[in-house]
């Protein structure tokens, strides 16, 4: 029909051992905002890789504008005025951002009419423009390496703009947010939106599809299991046709029984390579039993603390104490053997090693123990045994099982390799940051009463997120934290989600 933009018919794509895609048609209407929901490993970024070409479909067709097309690349979709904005941003770390706005399509200028230059200064000049137009401001002079998230997304944004994309696709935009820059980056599709882009989008995150979303298509295990009119259907039929099955919003959270201390940080300072202060001073204690939540908005230092807990970082002065010993300059297998597990933030970087197999991922903290190896000799069948039985347990999807290569599965199922890794390793410490990051509902409510299990079994659990909803529905006690100080330590029940609010953005009481 004319006034579809894009139409997938009857997509299939296939992978060894899994079918990402099976049989989808999906029409999208041009100017609307329409939404991709699903499970982890359902078939939504495979079904955008498709439509931007990155993959080719084993059959099936797709229709740009009621006329057919083929993309090998996605250079070919781009000429089609497709662009897309991955999960994980494909951003140059040492480049500018106005290198990296016009990579591909750089302003080749000749001196003397002979030789030939990139005029980087012209194209700095029409990105600081666009920026301003759509309100995405950016300094095009900055390394990538220098600006925060928010940031990076916004360059992403931008490549796509600067290539006068009329089809935007966003794949889990929200992921990396905080809840005050996602409520920015919604008001930003609501302008693009305006004039008069069609835009695609991604998310496991129902309140937002309820927002902004126009109607949304529902994927489960490959399959399409329902198109709906987003503002005629509720956040529950959608998270039900999601998942399968009715799934109950409502945690059970028991009064929780503390123990001893398990943790305890005193005076701990942090700074980065430009000797920064990122954590100041900062001092609090876990004990066995306890969900102790650290709130506040991204790039506080936060990360900084659960890094230096683990030992990615050093501190400048201040100690760290696990049941009762000093472990502030142990080794990273010291403190993983005295007993620290860790769910990192970025999974892919400090998480995961992606070019293993599965089973080598799963069992990267415990492979020189028995029964992984013996006297220095790996046991292969152990590490397959050991990986297909948290494969199971676990729900991780993954199209060749054990011996699946990590980087081929999508981020929401890499999130649970490591959950998994480190729930099992059954320490008395968890350290969980971000844990839910890029997980579908059905994942989160998992992962929330897996981790009411850990503390009712007596760990002591420190919680870093930037979900607040997150936060005051699992914690114990919450320390919200603002410029690297902690603010204010208190039992969660004291604190309403407006002061907790309040505190993150620096207004002390």
């Amino acid at each position: 029909m004319a006034d579809y933009i894009v139409e997938m018919r009857n997509i299939t794509k296939r992978f060894p051992g899994v079918v990402a895609n099976d049989d989808i048609s999906i029409a999208v209407k041009k100017g609307e905002i329409f939404a991709l929901l699903g499970e982890n490993g359902a078939g939504k970024s495979t079904l955008m890789s498709i439509l931007f070409g990155l993959y080719e479909p084993d059959s099936g067709e797709i229709l740009i504008r009621g006329k057919k097309a083929q993309f090998r690349s996605s250079n070919e979709a781009a000429a089609l005025n497709i662009g897309m904005v991955h999960q994980h941003f494909k951003l140059v770390s040492n480049y500018t951002i106005a290198e990296n706005i016009v990579l591909g399509q750089e302003p080749v200028r000749r001196a003397l009419g002979v030789f030939p230059y990139v005029d980087i200064k012209s194209a700095s000049e029409q990105i600081r423009k666009l920026s301003k137009t759509y309100g995405l401001e950016v300094d095009p002079d900055k390394r990538i390496n220098e600006v925060n998230v928010s940031t990076q997304q916004r360059v992403e944004i931008l490549k796509m703009l600067y290539r006068d994309a009329e089809i935007l696709i966003f794949d889990e935009p929200t992921a990396v947010l905080t809840p005050q820059e996602i409520d920015f980056l919604l008001q930003i599709m609501e302008e693009l939106r305006k004039d008069g882009k069609t835009i695609i989008m991604i998310t496991h995150k129902l309140e937002e599809i309820k927002k902004i979303a126009d109607r949304c298509a529902i994927l489960r295990r490959g399959k399409l299991v329902g198109v709906l009119d987003v503002s005629q259907a509720s956040t529950k039929e959608m998270a039900s046709l999601m998942v399968g099955y009715a799934i109950n919003m409502e945690l059970e959270k028991k009064p929780p029984a503390f123990g001893r201390e398990i943790l305890h940080v005193e005076n701990l300072t942090v700074r980065n390579e430009d000797k920064f202060e990122t954590v100041k001073n900062v001092s609090f204690s876990v004990r066995a039993g306890e969900i102790f939540a650290i709130a506040g908005v991204a790039g506080n230092g936060q990360v900084e603390i659960a890094d230096t807990i683990a030992g990615l970082l050093e501190p400048h002065s201040g100690s760290i104490f696990l049941d009762g010993k000093d472990i502030a300059r142990d080794s990273i297998r010291t403190r993983i053997k005295r007993g620290i597990a860790y769910i990192p933030e970025d999974r892919q970087i400090c998480g995961l090693t992606l070019d293993f197999p599965l089973e080598s991922n799963l069992a990267i903290k415990s492979y020189y123990n028995e029964p992984f190896s013996k006297n220095g000799v790996l046991n292969q069948e152990s590490f397959t045994r050991y990986a297909t039985e948290l494969i199971g347990k676990f729900d991780i999807r993954c199209g060749n099982g054990h011996s699946t290569i990590t980087r081929t599965m999508s981020g929401g199922n890499q999130q649970k390799v490591i959950i998994a890794r480190e729930i099992t390793l059954d320490t008395p410490l968890m350290v969980f940051v971000q844990p839910t990051r890029g997980l579908d509902i059905g994942a989160i409510d998992s992962i929330h009463r897996q981790i009411l299990k850990e503390r009712d079994l007596g760990k002591a659990v420190l919680l870093i997120s930037l979900e607040l909803d997150e936060i005051m529905s699992l914690a114990d006690t919450i320390g919200i934290i603002y410029n690297g100080e902690i603010l204010k330590i208190s039992e969660a029940g004291t604190l309403s989600e407006h002061e907790v609010g309040s505190y993150m953005m620096g207004v002390r009481a």
